[in-house]
């Protein structure tokens, strides 16, 4: 696993080990970043579920301006933290050892993308989406990477489907905000 373009280019990260986590493929991660490219640079952004922490450092890699990592897994904290001290992006970042819904119920927001990527089968992608409500800046993105049988509604709240896109056993959900130029 690796970061694949920016200031952090070809920096290999360390993910958990065991079953329980499924690292973002870089195929998958690539198609992420070609839908959001535009929207990254001066960013605000949330990895909920963050496992390693890759597709926050991949955004602060292409310069989102903040970072907060919530993973309720120590380990996965450990490692998150040690991907951005070996990416030298620590002062960029917030990293929180704590369950991701419980997060949502306490934040304020602010947020110009999140990534949710929760364990599969669970139902956390339903119950994260209702709870972003709220915490959304204008012209938000929300990417939920998902398992391809899960079928999540065209709108939630204030967002509305952008696009969908399904790799093998992983699906891709892309949520926008309306930003006041789209109203």
């Amino acid at each position: 696993m690796r970061v694949i373009t920016g200031k952090c280019r070809g920096k290999k990260l360390i993910t958990l080990e065991g079953l329980d986590t499924r690292p973002t493929t870089d195929m998958v991660k690539e198609a992420v970043f070609s839908v959001i490219q535009f929207d990254v640079p001066g960013s605000s952004v949330l990895d909920l579920f963050a496992g390693s922490g890759q597709l926050g450092i991949e955004a602060l890699s292409r310069e989102a301006s903040h970072c907060v990592f919530v993973d309720s897994n120590p380990e996965a904290v450990k490692i998150i933290k040690q991907n951005l001290s070996d990416c030298k992006l620590l002062a960029e970042s917030r990293v929180l050892g704590m369950e991701s819904l419980e997060y949502l119920k306490l934040s304020k927001g602010g947020f110009d993308i999140v990534f949710i990527d929760p364990p599969y089968r669970l139902g956390l992608v339903h119950k994260a989406l209702e709870l972003l409500a709220g915490k959304l800046n204008s012209g938000a993105v929300i990417v939920c990477e998902h398992e391809k049988e899960l079928e999540l509604e065209d709108c939630y709240e204030a967002f509305r489907l952008h696009k969908r896109y399904k790799y093998g056993k992983t699906a891709v959900t892309v949520f926008k905000v309306p930003s006041e130029e789209d109203i």
